[in-house]
């Protein structure tokens, strides 16, 4: 590490702000949720409302097909999920191109499975585009963090 770097101390300063909000939490949890799970909470909440931003003004506003206006907002989304994910919350200092890659496979996974499988299919059954979303947001965030933390990120050590 090289403690003058501002990339560095801004990402240990994200996760010393993270393992002292973890502490604060009530009923136990505390033990149970990791600073990283916070984390990812924190960072993929952000990018998942600007996914939902973009969704919106490429469908409602410009008109776009759902499933590229889909496609566009998540890649988007995604990419900025890793970049912050990488720099703040886990703090990887691997090799970028062969985890960006393992990455890529993980958001390819989770595009087919998740945002066209449940949510295009949650609203081709009749669920409104935005609630179609969010169901599958629900199910995205799980398998993305599962798979960020000990698969994509795997260089890092546990919370």
């Amino acid at each position: 590490m090289h403690p003058a770097s501002p990339a560095v101390s801004r990402g240990e300063r994200f996760h010393t702000l993270m393992e002292a909000t973890v502490r604060r939490l009530p009923f136990g949890l505390s033990r149970l949720v990791p600073p990283s799970l916070l984390g990812f909470g924190v960072i993929n909440g952000f990018t998942f409302l600007v996914d939902l931003a973009l969704l919106t003004v490429l469908h409602s506003g410009l008109g776009w097909a759902l499933w590229l206006s889909i496609t566009v907002g998540y890649a988007v989304a995604f990419g900025l999920s890793y970049v912050l994910n990488r720099a703040f919350n886990f703090r990887s200092h691997a090799p970028m191109g062969p985890q960006a890659v393992t990455y890529v496979v993980v958001v390819i996974i989770n595009y087919l499975l998740w945002i066209l499988g449940v949510g295009s299919g949650l609203a081709a059954l009749g669920v409104e585009y935005h609630l179609a979303r969010m169901a599958a947001g629900a199910c995205e965030a799980v398998y993305m963090y599962c798979a960020m933390r000990w698969i994509v990120f795997r260089d890092v050590k546990p919370d």
